[in-house]
């Protein structure tokens, strides 16, 4: 069946890089020209999903609107003819990336329960998960690949992984695979924030994953886990033993939107390869580096 739905979980308090998110939700911070999420959706657009379904909670009304039309805007642009011209199909096509709705996450329980929150929008399709703090940037979009992986491979589901550093492990979850072929991986088991020693493997889960439906009536049975949360992981380790999850070591660069090195890391690297300053800010840099 093919994949046309998402949800962007982008709920959370964004607690690692206060006191910003007081007040600007962390999935708004800017790379560059463009706030975090708009990359997802980008990302979600060019890999074939039509409807996404974006999990917020109070106080992130700013998702909404940026994905709203502004009619006040469009019509100063307009107006300003064509040395204004670029910026206003820029401000228009991001209306026009996809189907977007919104549901609020009354309770911060977990990215299980948030995932939760999409029973109805997601009904009996398989479906892409895309975390609302990862940015994933490359030529190929990461759920794309994921997606051609379900496809070919006939697992239950998909997982994005990368291998973290070990002293790191603890804080992600941790995969037992075995090679398929290429950069695709059959999983077999896995575990949310392993204590020291009951790592399967340095492979963790970062940021995407194609699931079926059935993972609902798992969420709704299994306890909380991990944090005293719904752990999706939890309900994917169901599913991972019992018939194997694909894993996909996905190309492209990944950047921790809730983790103030992540962002400066993204801001760094988008800039220096932006058609518009990507030359000035390099030298920029260049003069940076050479006075530290």
């Amino acid at each position: 069946m093919k994949i046309t739905k998402a949800i962007i979980p982008a709920a959370g308090l964004g607690t690692r890089v206060l006191p910003a998110t007081k007040a600007i939700p962390k999935e708004m911070f800017p790379i560059v020209d463009k706030p975090a999420i708009q990359y997802i959706v980008e990302e979600a657009a060019k890999s074939g999903i039509e409807d996404i379904l974006i999990i917020t909670s109070r106080g992130k009304s700013e998702m909404e609107d940026h994905f709203d039309r502004s009619p006040e805007l469009e019509a100063k642009l307009r107006a300003g003819g064509d040395s204004k011209k670029t910026m206003l199909d820029q401000v228009v096509d991001v209306t026009k990336l996809a189907n977007i709705t919104y549901v609020r996450q009354m309770e911060q329980k977990g990215l299980g329960h948030a995932v939760l929150q999409a029973k109805k929008f997601v009904g009996n399709e398989p479906f892409a998960v895309m975390y609302g703090d990862d940015v994933i940037i490359g030529e190929d979009p990461c759920i794309g690949q994921l997606i051609r992986a379900y496809e070919s491979t006939g697992l239950k589901g998909v997982v994005g992984m990368k291998e973290v550093n070990p002293e790191d492990i603890v804080k992600y979850s941790s995969l037992k695979t075995e090679p398929l072929k290429d950069n695709i991986y059959k999983v077999t088991d896995m575990i949310e924030k392993p204590k020291p020693g009951e790592e399967f493997s340095l492979f963790s889960i970062l940021g995407r994953c194609v699931l079926p439906a059935e993972i609902f009536e798992i969420l709704e049975n299994i306890p909380y886990g991990a944090g005293g949360e719904l752990q999706l992981t939890d309900a994917m380790k169901v599913l991972a033993c019992r018939d194997g999850f694909a894993g996909v070591d996905f190309t492209g660069t990944r950047y921790d939107m809730g983790n103030k090195l992540g962002i400066l890391k993204a801001s760094v690297e988008v800039g220096i390869d932006h058609p518009e300053i990507g030359e000035e800010f390099k030298k920029y840099i260049k003069e940076v580096a050479n006075n530290l």
